[in-house]
């Protein structure tokens, strides 16, 4: 793969052009601002990260985690983009500099979560759960193909991210590099084998029904395919990936400390390995606990910027050639502190009481929304006889523009699904819990 071909500029389904040399901004930053102001990014607002329904003002959210990783992922992009510029003189030329390779690493980061539903990774969980052990989701499988039978029994957001990403709906119309930037896990939910040493393999990144987009994409660019269903990664991909990995171990370690459960103490002793020399106890002292947080979260993710991006240098040609296939924080100089935070946040965060019992509300939400709503569409369209006037009251809060015409016993229901997944998978966890106790009877409107 050619780093020319790799960061064209082109326009999800329109034909690549060259750079607009009189605009103050590259398409790059275009994209970044189209997803800024999209309705799917400002629901993130009041998406879980970590803590469902915080109730502090401070915890992040996954709109304040996704401007955070998209700001490490810009400083890595320009970072790497330097290293790319004085190795291939030829994409000065072209128009592309380091701050546009930011800029793509920036936007990519902006969307990572965007696909992710209520209630975090309990919700993927609960919807995936939904069709595989609930006697309405069940149902469908019998009326749909096996490959599409994985994805609805397998959600990814993912995949579903980037299914929002190519839809008409929202009208982003990414060019194919940032969308490339974007996909992690360039394969489909089924394949026949995967290659566990593959790090872009570990999950799936496009819904079955988006194969064409993906195609569209990969052609555009110049990706090469590792076999006959899985591609290789966009060589940006590893920074966006890094970016994530960096955010998320730094900051929720950073939470989980601010609400009580893990002590400053050891919170400090697992930043140390990090800071190396770097680390001056004394500069802790006259400062309260959250500006001493604040300090050494900076200085740890400016450490694990500096050690990917000289991981990304080394190993640049080898993912351009897709021999490269492993996450660059699992081997930088800190990957051994960084799984040591993992292990810490996984027993006194992830699993902390708080967490946990939101988590299984959760749980009872989304499978009670997607309950009602799948029955009350099965009963319509493939057992009239039980079609009750409660299913019909509960297919008139669906979306305005859900399909509710052309479905029966001989049409595969797969859009149909994908459009009532889009539109649980789209709540906020607010207005998903809200709609489950109305749809329940738990409570009323205006009462």
């Amino acid at each position: 793969m050619k780093w020319e071909k790799l960061l064209a500029n082109g326009r999800f389904g329109e034909t690549p052009r060259s750079p607009n040399l009189e605009s103050s901004r590259t398409e790059f930053e275009i994209d970044y601002d189209r997803i800024i102001f999209s309705a799917p990014f400002r629901n993130l607002q009041d998406k879980t990260q970590v803590f469902p329904l915080p109730e502090q003002a401070f915890v992040h959210t996954r709109l304040t985690h996704s401007l955070e990783v998209s700001s490490v992922g810009r400083s890595l992009g320009k970072s790497a983009g330097e290293f790319l510029i004085e190795k291939y003189p030829t994409l000065e030329k072209l128009g592309i500099s380091s701050s546009a390779i930011g800029s793509i690493v920036a936007a990519a980061a902006l969307t990572h979560d965007i696909g992710n539903p209520p209630f975090g990774h309990a919700g993927e969980e609960a919807i995936s759960d939904f069709f595989r052990f609930h006697v309405y989701g069940k149902v469908w499988e019998k009326h749909v193909r096996v490959d599409q039978w994985s994805d609805l029994v397998n959600f990814e957001g993912n995949a579903q991210g980037f299914r929002m990403l190519v839809s008409k709906q929202f009208g982003l119309n990414l060019t194919y590099a940032t969308l490339a930037a974007f996909t992690k896990y360039p394969r489909p939910s089924l394949i026949p084998q995967r290659d566990i040493a593959r790090k872009s393999q570990k999950k799936f990144g496009f819904f079955i029904n988006q194969l064409i987009d993906f195609e569209l994409m990969t052609d555009a660019l110049g990706i090469e395919k590792t076999s006959a269903e899985c591609w290789v990664r966009h060589p940006l991909a590893f920074l966006v990936e890094a970016a994530d990995d960096i955010c998320y171990n730094i900051i929720d370690l950073e939470d989980g400390c601010t609400m009580g459960l893990i002590s400053f103490e050891e919170t400090v002793s697992l930043l140390k390995p990090i800071l190396g020399d770097r680390f001056d106890k004394e500069k802790l002292k006259d400062r309260t606990q959250a500006q001493n947080l604040g300090i050494l979260r900076a200085m740890a993710i400016g450490q694990l910027i500096r050690e990917s991006v000289e991981v990304f240098v080394h190993y640049e040609e080898g993912m351009r050639k897709g021999n490269f296939d492993k996450g660059l924080t699992d081997i930088i100089p800190s990957a051994k502190a960084l799984a040591a935070i993992s292990t810490a946040s996984v027993k006194s965060i992830y699993r902390s009481k708080v967490v946990l019992e939101k988590e299984a509300a959760g749980f009872q939400v989304l499978e009670g929304l997607l309950s009602v709503f799948s029955q009350a569409l099965y009963h319509q369209f493939y057992s009239p006889e039980l079609f009750s006037g409660q299913d019909k009251s509960i297919l008139r809060l669906l979306p305005e523009d859900f399909p509710l015409k052309g479905w029966g016993a001989e049409v595969n229901p797969y859009p149909l699904l994908r459009n009532l997944v889009d539109f649980i998978s789209g709540m906020t966890d607010k207005y998903a819990l809200n709609l489950y106790r109305r749809v329940k009877g738990i409570s009323f409107p205006g009462i």
